[in-house]
């Protein structure tokens, strides 16, 4: 029985010059949860988040936006793609109804720290679900990513690129 000899000779590449090295990345999608804002008063405060993306990927209308959204504009997304899409949706961060209960030390929902936990768990959840190829094609993410207004009343379909 012949012996088999692995075959370790490099692939040949081609050199990389400094435009491959230091240039843009061939695809890329950024998004950043930032700049928290609470508006409102009493039952009607609530507190919305800066979204910002950039993108050279050909399915996002626009190369650079940035939208305001609160949380439950992150429950309607995750709603939206769980009903009509085949990905598998990560969970939001909690809904922290121990912190709405009064008569706390603190100030429940609209404490600094809790506030930048949320913003961190948010930007994590939209990374996840941005970065899966079959959500890039979901009218519901280009709304909630890109329009000023979610019109949420829209007709479900898919992004054509």
């Amino acid at each position: 029985m012949a012996e088999t000899v692995a075959d370790t000779r490099r692939l040949i590449t081609k050199p990389q010059n400094l435009n491959d090295a230091y240039g843009p990345p061939s695809n890329f999608l950024e998004i950043d949860v930032s700049n928290p804002q609470t508006v409102g008063v009493g039952r009607g405060r609530f507190t919305t988040y800066e979204i910002r993306v950039k993108t050279n990927l050909p399915i996002f209308k626009l190369k650079e936006s940035t939208v305001r959204r609160r949380y439950s504009d992150f429950e309607w997304l995750r709603s939206e793609l769980e009903r009509e899409s085949k990905v598998v949706v990560p969970p939001l961060p909690g809904k922290a109804f121990l912190r709405q209960l009064p008569f706390r030390g603190d100030d429940g929902i609209f404490d600094d720290n809790f506030i930048e936990e949320r913003k961190q768990g948010l930007e994590q959840f939209i990374n996840k679900v941005a970065g899966h190829p079959l959500a890039q094609n979901e009218r519901c993410l280009h709304m909630f990513l890109q329009d000023e207004i979610i019109d949420k009343s829209y007709t479900p379909s898919k992004i054509r690129h």
